[in-house]
């Protein structure tokens, strides 16, 4: 089944299919600071920013990835983010219920905002529009992350999430920053999510 590109709205994000002309736009946000990006693949220049871009568009058009830009209130460019590692299971007969309309797994990734828009309701309401659209309108029955597992920042904000501990995959990949990455992985199941979303409503209600 196709990925349909859609646009998720909020009160204080919004999130748009990702396009090339984009880029510019994610390269000036993310040269306000980069001290955050140190272990993120985040490009230098617009040659590898249009690259990373045309490269997650290329992905959506294999069903692999569906990428978002993330604009604060104001509508300006804040980040970006994407569904992907997205999994649709084959079974040997009738899967059990609920069955989803869309794919069984996505993992949330590719993340991360200009240095003024971290710790703000960008990233919580951003993983509340994510969350809500992958488990109410897909009917996923898991959702993932992961992350290099010397981020402290990002596994802390992942387990803020309502999501749970897995495991490390050790020598995992390439990190950002040259060096062989250990993963921790996160994930949520369809059961846990409206305990999570209550709690992210609630962090947005308080501010």
């Amino acid at each position: 089944m196709p990925l349909e590109r859609i646009t998720l709205r909020g009160r204080h994000v919004s999130l748009e299919p990702l396009e090339l002309d984009h880029a510019a736009a994610l390269l000036a946000i993310a040269d306000e600071s980069r001290e955050s990006y140190a272990l993120q693949p985040v490009p230098p220049d617009l040659e590898g920013m249009e690259e990373y871009v045309s490269t997650a568009i290329a992905e959506w058009g294999r069903d692999q990835s569906l990428p978002f830009v993330v604009r604060d209130g104001a509508g300006d460019i804040v980040g970006t983010t994407r569904f992907m590692t997205i999994e649709w299971w084959k079974w040997p007969g009738n899967p059990p219920e609920p069955i989803p309309s869309g794919p069984d797994v996505v993992e949330i990734g590719w993340t991360w905002y200009t240095v003024r828009a971290q710790r703000t309701a960008v990233n919580t309401e951003a993983k509340l529009l994510l969350c809500t659209h992958a488990f109410e309108h897909w009917r996923v029955r898991r959702v993932s992350w992961k992350t290099d597992a010397r981020n402290a920042r990002s596994r802390a904000a992942i387990l803020r999430l309502g999501a749970r501990f897995d495991g490390i995959l050790r020598a995992h990949r390439a990190a950002g920053d040259g060096t062989v990455r250990d993963s921790v992985f996160f994930s949520m199941i369809a059961a846990e999510w409206p305990a999570a979303r209550a709690r992210l409503e609630e962090r947005l209600r308080r501010g």
